[in-house]
């Protein structure tokens, strides 16, 4: 069998295509999987997994867990909100901790960008890069584009349009890599406040009429303004963002041809797409959820047969 040819997850960029299509039929198996009355396979019965997440989750948390149980490994979950993180305690020290009690891999949000790549080089076990700040957010890409493959049957040469918050959005960093890496055309569209200086570099086109890229593209990545992320204000005002930048289903309905909306979550319903496009045929929003799930099962599995070498 084909292996990956990195032993951490850590981002895309450290990736090869030959490796995002290994991913994708591992899920393609794990799909089926998930779909069968009995929804478990007995893959990592003998593998650890820690989930350390230093930054609130819903989703991603849920699907991991899920990906996790479903291959029947044993897992622990850490909230640093519940930890000794609050007093003092250094990352390294709490993983450490955590990994005595002989975990085999680790699933890691964290505030800080690269907090993945410096845990890899300090502690033995597997790392799976879960968000590290505005940097990137690895299997949020692969389902992304697991899901436009299965939609549209390839990548290749599609035109994708990634619109909203692209300066703070690992999700637009770690999309942009997969799909240039599978070949697929990347434009960017937002306000000129929120779309960084550096992307130019990465080989991307840079859009700031919304009308005008969703006539270009055959897939819109719609994401949302990270107000969390802002210490200063970056347009005027969400109903002027939402004037310009949302899209409703007038707007999709006037266009020329049937595009696909694809949205990370969470969805602010009504500022960056509105109900009726959310709940849309063109939306493919539950079945990103659902192939997060095969997604992360086909990572997990990839990444631990590396540990049993």
């Amino acid at each position: 069998m084909s292996e990956l040819s990195v032993n951490h997850l850590l981002g895309i960029k450290y990736l090869q295509e030959k490796d995002i299509q290994l991913i994708f039929e591992t899920a393609d198996h794990f799909k089926e999987v998930i779909n069968r009355p009995i929804k478990k396979v007995p893959s990592l019965r003998d593998i650890t997994i820690a989930n350390l997440f230093f930054e609130n989750s819903t989703r991603t948390k849920l699907s991991f867990e899920l990906a996790e149980k479903r291959l029947s490994a044993d897992v622990i979950n850490f909230s640093a909100g519940q930890s000794s993180v609050k007093k003092g305690e250094t990352l390294i020290d709490t993983v450490n901790n955590i990994l005595s009690m002989k975990v085999d891999m680790v699933v890691m949000r964290h505030p800080n960008p690269g907090a993945g790549v410096f845990l890899s080089k300090h502690v033995k076990a597997n790392i799976i890069n879960a968000g590290d700040g505005a940097h990137e957010h690895p299997t949020q890409a692969l389902l992304d584009s697991y899901s436009i493959r299965e939609r549209l049957g390839d990548v290749a040469g599609k035109n994708v349009v990634i619109v909203g918050d692209i300066l703070h959005s690992r999700v637009a960093l770690s999309n942009i890599y997969a799909l240039k890496l599978q070949g697929a055309n990347v434009m960017v569209c937002g306000p000129k406040t929120l779309i960084p200086k550096y992307i130019g570099d990465l080989g991307v086109k840079v859009e700031t009429n919304l009308r005008k890229a969703l006539e270009w593209c055959d897939v819109a990545n719609m994401l949302r303004v990270q107000n969390e992320r802002m210490d200063i204000s970056y347009f005027p005002s969400t109903r002027e963002y939402t004037q310009q930048f949302g899209v409703n289903k007038a707007l999709l309905d006037s266009l020329n041809k049937e595009i696909t909306i694809m949205h990370p979550g969470p969805i602010n319903r009504g500022v960056e797409i509105t109900s009726d496009v959310a709940d849309s045929k063109q939306a493919i929003i539950l079945d990103q959820v659902q192939n997060g799930v095969a997604v992360r099962m086909a990572v997990i599995y990839l990444l631990a047969g590396k540990i049993k070498q």
